[in-house]
């Protein structure tokens, strides 16, 4: 699990069916790293701390074990100190 920031919404207009509907946001481990894009299980806003899963528990999170995500938000993070 990691935890990351969202930072925007990923608009995909070509996708593959089994994306279905659900939302993609652009998620950041810390200011000025890589980004990632995940799957949004759980409806978030940009600006929210969350934490993520990947590998097969992304793919479960997102609904299925054969859908197509490699990392997923699975929750919301009510309170958090990114500088501790």
């Amino acid at each position: 699990m990691k935890i990351m920031r969202v930072e925007k919404t990923l608009v995909s207009t070509n996708r593959i069916e089994a994306f279905g509907h659900r939302p993609l946001l652009v998620v950041q481990e810390k200011p000025g790293g890589a980004r990632s894009v995940a799957v949004d299980a759980v409806g978030c806003v940009p600006g929210d701390w969350v934490i993520c899963v990947g590998s097969s528990a992304a793919r479960e999170a997102a609904g299925a074990k054969d859908f197509p995500s490699d990392l997923t938000i699975v929750g919301i993070i009510d309170h958090w100190n990114p500088e501790g």
